[in-house]
């Protein structure tokens, strides 16, 4: 079989050892071989990396309950009653509700299972042509592809063995949540420590904020603690607004913290603020609010291309 390069980070040490322990002196070639490997290689550079490298589990998990299918019925061990090619398929629902069991998986939806993993494998194996998961759509019957979890590889003893790496599989990605869990805690610790620190040592504590900052901290991380700064300084300010002299009130600056958003949800419709010439990220109003209340804050220019119809942007206070 062919081999590929293996790109070298923090985490491929933790992926040969759980090989080693399944295929001892053979884990580092099977490791070269296998394409569903190489990609949880890929896949794993943000063990140990920061807020640019998000630790995102859609396909991770996607990948981790399909294989786990394949495990329980007994596929690996051959002690399944039929092939695995006349196997009837995992249901989509108990797919979709064991990923959000998993650490970090409570928010997931289904995109993963029915076509990004899909794609990301194919961007990072475009000439290979084997999709990891099958799907039919129309009994939402899902199977992974069986060939891309055996490794075929010619022994010391000059003979071809077959190896199957469906439980290094659900152990690496075990191990990269675990990994991710502890740098959270651990976290989730310091800010304990951090909160009687600032009572005392000032200073300290500021340090402390500023090294959650830094561009090798864990994206969630990151989100809550910028979140924190931009409380602190702009909670107790206030902007004056109002459609004439008359009806102009002073009201507090409003912080929404944004994040996954559904397109059924009211507000996550929103009005994205541009600064002019610019497709930059400004802030997010929703355009219901915005329709019924065009009162947008001082300074704000909407981007034209996004404004509701009711939003009149000569009402905007300069």
């Amino acid at each position: 079989m062919p081999r590929f390069e293996i790109t070298q980070h923090s985490f491929t040490a933790t992926i040969i050892e759980v090989l080693r322990r399944y295929f001892d002196e053979y884990a580092e070639e099977i490791f070269q071989t296998s394409l569903i490997l190489g990609y949880l290689n890929n896949k794993t550079k943000a063990a140990n990396r920061g807020s640019k490298a998000r630790g995102a589990f859609a396909n991770h998990y996607a990948l981790y309950v399909i294989v786990e299918d394949y495990i329980k019925n007994g596929f690996v061990d051959g002690k399944a009653a039929i092939p695995y090619a006349k196997y009837q398929g995992a249901r989509f629902s108990d797919l979709f509700n064991r990923q959000r069991e998993l650490p970090f998986g409570a928010k997931l939806q289904n995109h993963a299972l029915n076509s990004r993993l899909n794609d990301e494998f194919k961007k990072f194996y475009p000439t290979v042509g084997k999709p990891p998961i099958v799907r039919d759509v129309e009994t939402q019957r899902y199977w992974i592809r069986e060939d891309l979890l055996q490794i075929t590889l010619r022994c010391k003893d000059e003979k071809e063995y077959t190896y199957n790496i469906a439980r290094a599989v659900i152990d690496i990605i075990d191990a990269y949540a675990a990994t991710k869990k502890a740098a959270f805690e651990g976290f989730l610790d310091a800010c304990r420590q951090i909160a009687e620190l600032g009572k005392n040592d000032p200073v300290k504590a500021v340090d402390f904020v500023i090294q959650q900052l830094k561009p090798n901290v864990d994206a969630r991380v990151f989100e809550i603690v910028s979140y924190a700064v931009l409380k602190a300084k702009y909670g107790q300010e206030t902007v004056w607004i109002g459609e004439t002299k008359d009806t102009v009130t002073d009201e507090l600056l409003v912080l929404y913290k944004t994040g996954r958003t559904n397109a059924k949800q009211k507000l996550a419709t929103a009005l994205q603020g541009c600064r002019p010439n610019s497709i930059g990220k400004g802030f997010l109003f929703p355009r219901e609010w915005l329709r019924s209340k065009p009162r947008p804050r001082p300074g704000f220019r909407p981007s034209r291309r996004s404004y509701g119809r009711g939003f009149k942007p000569e009402l905007v206070l300069r």
